[in-house]
């Protein structure tokens, strides 16, 4: 019996669920569009790569910061109002922002701040998403679920660019971000009457909100599986950010491209991603979902070894293992979220996807440091020698591990308690 047969929400949870997560998908977009404008303003007003770099490090370093402790405020509160309220929030800075482009008075500080404030809701925001999928979908569906995600991902990293630059062309910079206030809504609506299962706590509990937060990162430790599986993410993302972060100059250096082929390239990346992400959501994968994601993990770092020994004349062959790199990263990533959705207890997952979210963003900026000097000792393509046999390495390495291998048979889910 599925975990969601037991909370009696199988009968309606498509209804239920897909209100829901189409107007998530709707946020993410108005968010997408946004981010881009804001982006473009920056680079026309001030030219400064400077002033781009610190934009990316206020929009990263909240999450960062703030992942650890939001998890355990997610399970502590109701998931429904969490998501609100993150929704609500930001949707108030964009239309501050709003206010700020209309009468004329925005300075770039202001754009630094609403990043920052747009990071830290989601940082909020993703991780109780995340723990209330499997509290609305049937087990046997979370893989497909998280496939129809990776797909969505793709579709808007493809789509939402050139339609930035179209709002662009088309509004003023007030009527851009008031797309996100009403983006915002759309998310917010369904969430006002479509009622979310909440875990129940252990009966009688009154911990306090420091003790929920060690409770957390104990879980986390003493779950080997979960704990070898979160380390593995991240330094697979550690190896990757140097090469892709050099995109550019690895099209314009080795492969002699410019503007039009490195689009043709993040292209290739983003159709591979949604081919990738619907594949998935109609296959479903392995009967051991670890195993379907581990196939991702050596599926990618092969395509991306292939880039790394390409020779220069080689483009088009590029462009088909980008391609299948990015068809394979929803392989990977689907059912991973699904092992954790499906196997994390209810009333931690908030704490262990915040975490998880952290580890992942902390390192970018680790990685990044090292990428440019780097780049500079060795060269761009040997990059991506160095990611694709880091990536062959990490996933060869956790198919030797046991608890990793065995991850799936560790912690089960417990019952949920409707939410009242």
């Amino acid at each position: 019996m599925d975990y969601v047969d037991r909370i009696g929400v199988v009968k309606s949870w498509k209804a239920r669920f897909f209100t829901i997560w189409a107007g998530q998908q709707a946020s993410l977009f108005g968010s997408q569009i946004v981010q881009f404008a804001l982006v473009w303003w920056l680079t026309q007003k001030t030219g400064s790569a400077t002033v781009l770099a610190t934009a990316t490090l206020v929009a990263m370093l909240p999450q960062i910061f703030v992942g650890p402790f939001s998890g355990a405020l997610v399970d502590r509160l109701s998931r429904r109002w969490v998501m609100v309220v993150a929704d609500s929030a930001i949707a108030l800075v964009s239309l501050a922002l709003a206010y700020l482009f209309w009468t004329g008075g925005i300075r770039v500080w202001h754009i630094y701040l609403a990043m920052a404030l747009r990071s830290a809701g989601g940082g909020f925001h993703w991780p109780a998403m995340a723990a209330t999928t499997p509290l609305m979908v049937p087990e046997r569906h979370l893989t497909r679920v998280a496939g129809l995600n990776q797909a969505m991902s793709g579709a808007l990293n493809i789509v939402a660019p050139p339609l930035g630059a179209v709002f662009l062309s088309l509004l003023p910079m007030h009527g851009i971000t008031g797309i996100d206030v009403f983006t915002a809504l759309v998310a917010v609506a369904p969430l006002l009457f479509i009622p979310i299962p909440q875990p129940a706590r252990a009966e009688g509990s009154r911990s306090t909100y420091l003790a929920d937060l060690k409770e957390g990162f104990r879980y986390v430790w003493a779950w080997k599986g979960l704990l070898y599986l979160m380390g593995f993410a991240t330094l697979i993302n550690f190896v990757v950010n140097p090469a892709f972060s050099l995109l550019p100059l690895l099209v314009k250096a080795h492969f002699g491209g410019g503007a039009l082929e490195l689009s043709w390239v993040e292209s290739a990346w983003g159709i591979g991603m949604v081919a990738g992400g619907l594949l998935l959501s109609v296959w479903g994968g392995f009967q051991r979902r670890i195993y379907t994601s581990l196939t991702g993990v050596l599926g990618m770092g092969a395509a991306i070894l292939g880039v790394g020994v390409l020779p220069a004349g080689a483009l088009y062959v590029a462009l088909g293992l980008f391609l299948l790199a990015g068809l394979m990263n929803p392989i990977t990533n689907g059912p991973l979220m699904a092992i954790l959705q499906s196997r994390v207890a209810p009333e931690m997952q908030g704490r262990v996807f915040s975490l998880l979210s952290s580890l992942v963003t902390a390192i970018s900026p680790l990685s990044l440091a090292v990428a440019g000097p780097l780049a500079d000792l060795i060269g761009i393509q040997p990059l991506y020698l160095i990611a694709g046999v880091g990536i062959l390495g990490l996933g060869f390495l956790a198919l030797l591990t046991p608890a990793v291998v065995h991850v799936e048979e560790g912690r089960a889910p417990v019952e949920a308690a409707p939410e009242a």
